[in-house]
């Protein structure tokens, strides 16, 4: 279901955002900050489906926000799914952790940004018009990441979308299809996961994932 957040006064001119992430409250707050100067209209949705629904039959939107772990997303291809609808809404990423492998595939695919959810509020509008200007915007963290990423024990975003399609029962190879990696690069992810949530196998990795809220279901 669609939550429309609507400034009763707008014009020709305000710059109309579709945001869809089912974390409520980061979704609200960023739509009030958007649309306190009165130059944003924002409308929220929660899953996939309500996304595509609202770009194809709601108004014409000039920038989307999408969360890449919200219900009925599933990897890269429905965010190809999502750019092959050919509106002209400028699409972004809207993602708590910016994985430097997700990136890189999600802008050869088309996408306009990357927005980390851990940016300051008050850089976000600035940011979005830069989007709108027709430039690329990528997060510092990702620009300067090392080539081998970080020896830290915090699950990367590639990492974490893996672990939630072990969680469905899917094998390497269908993983590696949905993220756009080889079979290879998906079984070394693995490995890191259970290294880092000290996890004998990939099962026992989904069941600590699962207890620590690690993945959403």
């Amino acid at each position: 279901m669609q939550h429309s957040q609507t400034l009763e006064q707008s014009n020709s001119e305000t710059i109309r955002i579709l945001l869809a992430d089912d974390h409520t409250l980061i979704a609200q707050a960023v739509a009030s900050v958007l649309m306190e100067n009165g130059l944003f209209t924002v409308d929220t949705v929660e899953n996939l489906p309500d996304a595509i629904s609202a770009m194809t039959d709601g108004p014409r939107y000039d920038l989307v926000m999408l969360d890449l772990r919200m219900p009925g997303v599933k990897g890269l291809d429905s965010l190809k799914r999502v750019i092959d609808l050919g509106t002209a809404a400028r699409i972004t990423l809207f993602t708590a952790n910016a994985d430097r492998h997700i990136v890189k595939r999600a802008i050869e695919l088309g996408v306009h940004g990357v927005i980390q959810k851990t940016m300051p509020l008050n850089s976000l509008e600035s940011v979005l018009r830069l989007i709108l200007s027709g430039q690329t915007f990528l997060p510092s963290s990702v620009i300067e990441a090392p080539v081998n990423g970080s020896d830290g024990d915090e699950l990367t975003e590639i990492e974490l979308l893996i672990l939630k399609f072990a969680a469905e029962g899917m094998t390497n190879k269908s993983i590696a299809s949905q993220v756009g990696l080889n079979e290879t690069t998906v079984k070394m992810h693995m490995r890191a996961i259970c290294r880092k949530l000290k996890a004998s196998n990939r099962v026992q990795a989904v069941v600590i994932a699962r207890n620590n809220a690690l993945i959403d279901f």
